[in-house]
């Protein structure tokens, strides 16, 4: 994985958006439109519950958050309950890369490139 602000690379494929990265490697669209409705409430959309409904799921060993070039990615309370349940680390977006790039085993991974 490699980036800059504003996009990022996951296998040679680049994307100018955030991403998810899945517990099976397969990537999607961050879904922050689900989020919209805290806006008000944060200077940005934050990362909010809404989001997260895939973890039930796929039931990472942990999750990598990439909290944008300057780690202004807000994270609701109720998200922050329901990241409690896995080992989490909220990061930078450069260090988040890092950290997926080192990564092994069932992880999920959450990465904001803007702000």
């Amino acid at each position: 994985m490699a980036g800059e602000f504003g996009w990022v690379e996951v296998d040679g494929v680049r994307f100018g958006h955030d991403i998810v990265l899945h517990t099976d490697g397969k990537v999607s669209r961050r879904q922050a439109e689900l989020s919209l409705p805290y806006r008000s409430e944060y200077f940005h959309t934050p990362l909010s519950e809404a989001e997260l409904e895939f973890l039930r799921e796929e039931r990472p060993d942990r999750i990598i958050i990439g909290a944008g070039w300057k780690g202004m990615l807000s994270i609701t309370p109720k998200a922050k309950q329901i990241l409690e349940q896995f080992p989490t680390s909220a990061l930078m977006t450069d260090q988040a890369m890092e950290q997926v790039n080192l990564a092994s085993g069932r992880f999920a991974a959450i990465i904001h490139v803007t702000c």
